[in-house]
């Protein structure tokens, strides 16, 4: 996976299951020969992704669209640790009341939320929440973020727990980048 991040205008919305954030320009990635233009990102805590067993406290997915609508996610899994400073201007931009949206002054660059380290997996599932799509494909980076106790406690007072269990992956493929 390559991806195409740079500094981008952003508005912070508070839709009453998560914080998603709608970035502007044009922010994408490419994998398997298509490119995915970014089209918003949001936070679940606890993780809907475990890596080896181990669950993790809070991830970012990163919801990418082709030109022909397929959808391309990538999970970001967030750890304790040091300050995480695409979250900060996250939640630096919150609306006060839940249902608004509020557009931030200064742009964020998304390479700050991404891993050093740019291994992942991939599979093929469905998105998280109603209406469940199909035929999602995955990206869940290998190598987890940090973020401090205090950035990690405020998302979860909001919403303390918004994820979807763990599902099973079945017979499903799960590809390991080297």
């Amino acid at each position: 996976v390559v991806f195409d991040y740079y500094p981008s205008r952003f508005r912070v919305i508070d839709n009453g299951h998560t914080i998603q954030v709608n970035v502007g320009g044009w922010n994408s990635m490419r994998i398997m020969g298509r490119r995915f233009k970014l089209v918003q990102f949001h936070f679940h805590t606890p993780s809907e992704e475990m890596i080896d067993g181990k669950p993790f406290e809070m991830v970012a997915h990163l919801v990418h669209k082709d030109g022909e609508g397929r959808l391309a996610v990538v999970a970001v899994l967030v750890e304790r640790g040091a300050r995480q400073q695409a979250i900060q201007m996250v939640l630096n931009n919150l609306p006060l009341e839940k249902g608004e949206e509020n557009a931030a002054s200064s742009a964020i660059d998304l390479n700050l939320l991404l891993p050093q380290d740019r291994r992942y997996f991939t599979y093929m599932g469905s998105l998280t929440t109603p209406p469940c799509t199909e035929d999602v494909l995955w990206v869940v980076m290998k190598q987890p973020v940090q973020a401090t106790p205090e950035q990690l406690n405020l998302f979860a007072r909001l919403y303390p727990m918004n994820a979807r269990p763990i599902q099973e992956a079945g017979d499903r493929m799960i590809k390991e980048s080297n």
